[in-house]
């Protein structure tokens, strides 16, 4: 008997039981030749590293803190199908060279609209994570042409509204060195042991890590370095408010959140929808900060479904939306 579908308080959409974790099955990204589809770009006079694969409309996926770009490996090869994807290391993370500017919220905004540039996209669906949202909001609010369609994943737009935002700056500034030298030693330890590699991705917020197929869960662990654009960018976030400029994002809007998030909490999802006007929001239960990679078949089913939407049905939903 198929499980009956359970409607949450917090939004739209309530997953079922936990059947749907992580992949199912072989996932499609251990298929795909990555190094075919990596490139190098200069932008702002620094090195970028990205992927770029696929052709149709152009789909910016964006990480997180301490993250990278293969945040996005379980979406990627599902809308390379009828898209252009890039998902790039922003500048500080990954593979990228530190940025020539102060590393801000508002510089990774005009980063994001200068690579675009760099890679002739003139305007792009953006989809954010984390951090990686709260930078995707700043560049539809201030260049609202460049965004075509926004979809904030856990965003991280209230977050130094929180009690902690401070007391963990002040804790990473104290422990950064150490903690960069660290993992800089241990990364391939912690991705072999099994309960170091649930630990640590359970402290970015997934919620059972232990589900997680292991291919996927080695790759996040290597890729999640400490590198130099942490600190600076964890200061970016404590240090920007954006909440009285949400009401200025124009173009639709898809708020997608995890009911256990322990590092952005899913009432903000709530609240950033009722502050942009065109916004709605999906809320998977059982499921942390990343839901793009916990609960990756829903998550593209309900982005491919936001994307292709046509601006009538869009409208119909708003209505209905508004009578019940």
């Amino acid at each position: 008997m198929a499980s009956r579908r359970r409607v949450s308080s917090l939004g739209l959409l309530s997953p079922g039981p936990d059947s749907d974790y992580g992949s199912a099955g072989r996932s499609e990204w251990l298929d795909v030749d990555w190094r075919a589809h990596q490139r190098w770009v200069e932008v702002h006079g620094r090195r970028v590293n990205l992927v770029d694969l696929g052709s149709g409309p152009t789909l910016l996926f964006v990480h997180g803190l301490g993250a990278a770009w293969q945040s996005w490996l379980e979406n990627i090869p599902q809308f390379a199908r009828d898209h252009r994807v890039i998902a790039m290391d922003l500048p500080g993370f990954g593979w990228s060279e530190m940025p020539s500017q102060e590393i801000s919220i508002e510089y990774y905004a005009r980063f994001l609209c200068a690579l675009a540039d760099a890679l002739e996209v003139e305007s792009a669906a953006v989809v954010g994570n984390s951090m990686g949202g709260f930078i995707s909001a700043e560049m539809a609010i201030r260049h609202p042409d460049r965004v075509q369609r926004l979809s904030l994943v856990s965003a991280a737009i209230f977050w130094q509204e929180y009690r902690r935002a401070k007391p963990l700056v002040s804790l990473a500034r104290l422990t950064n060195a150490y903690v960069g030298r660290a993992l800089a030693r241990s990364t391939n330890t912690v991705a072999l042991r099994p309960r170091l590699r649930e630990a640590a991705l359970a402290s970015a917020g997934i919620r059972y890590p232990h589900r997680l197929p292991r291919e996927l869960a080695n790759e996040l662990v290597r890729s999640a370095r400490r590198t130099r654009g942490f600190l600076p960018a964890l200061e970016a976030l404590a240090a920007f408010p954006l909440r009285e400029e949400l009401p200025k994002i124009s173009c639709p809007s898809l708020i997608v959140w995890g009911a256990h998030d322990t590092l952005v909490g899913a009432r903000d999802a709530g609240k950033i929808e009722q502050a942009i006007p065109d916004a709605r929001r999906v809320v998977f239960e059982r499921t942390g900060h990343v839901p793009m990679l916990e609960r990756p078949a829903r998550f593209n089913r309900v982005l491919r479904e936001f994307l292709d939407e046509e601006p009538e049905q869009r409208e119909g939903a708003e209505r209905e939306r508004a009578s019940a």
